[in-house]
């Protein structure tokens, strides 16, 4: 993904550069998927929720908040923890490099 660069803002392109710092910072927050990986986004923080839909390999997410909730294993270790990816939707936190074996973002 590109950022587009805005024009000073004496020159009337305010929101260009408020779009541009904006799709930086999201870029910057979103984690990808484990290489090789498609992942289940389930309905809650577990094995046991329903899937809602799959992300495909290559994907990155932007992590809302965290939860503590089934412990899976994956290609980043064994974790209990789940992200948040949207309203309803959570993938378990082994299959994200996020850089860390804790938590990353506030909790849900």
């Amino acid at each position: 993904m590109s950022v587009d660069q805005g024009q000073d803002i004496a020159g009337g392109n305010e929101k260009a550069i408020a779009e541009g710092v904006t799709t930086a910072a999201a870029t910057a927050n979103s984690y990808p998927v484990a290489p090789g990986y498609q992942l289940n986004v389930r309905s809650g923080p577990g094995t046991g929720y329903s899937i809602v839909r799959v992300l495909p390999e290559g994907s990155r997410v932007a992590i809302n908040c965290q939860t503590p909730g089934t412990r899976v294993s994956g290609p980043y270790g064994t974790s209990n923890i789940w992200d948040n990816i949207g309203s309803g939707q959570y993938v378990s936190d082994a299959y994200i490099r996020t850089g860390s074996d804790g938590y990353v973002a506030p909790r849900c």
